[in-house]
């Protein structure tokens, strides 16, 4: 599966431990990334700045569900459950 154009839910919901821009400190979950633009688009994709989480992630319809509310329902309920 490929991932939604701005969606962003995984760049909202998740905790992200290591400094993204915004975030020297990481990121706690629910909050949006600095990196991502306004059109929800990651700034730092691809570069030395791209946190390995992210790097790691892997859309699919478990995570993702239909829609951009679904994803972010989904993985917020995931990230509850797993305590960042």
């Amino acid at each position: 599966m490929e991932c939604r154009p701005g969606c962003a839910a995984c760049c909202i919901a998740i905790t992200i431990s290591s400094p993204v821009p915004g975030f020297p400190n990481g990121k706690p979950a629910g909050v949006r990334c600095g990196a991502l633009a306004p059109d929800g688009r990651c700034r730092i994709w691809e570069t030395a700045e791209y946190p390995e989480v992210c790097r790691n992630f892997r859309a699919g319809r478990e995570y993702c569900g239909k829609t951009a509310d679904e994803a972010l329902r989904l993985l917020s309920e995931l990230e509850a459950a797993t305590g960042g």
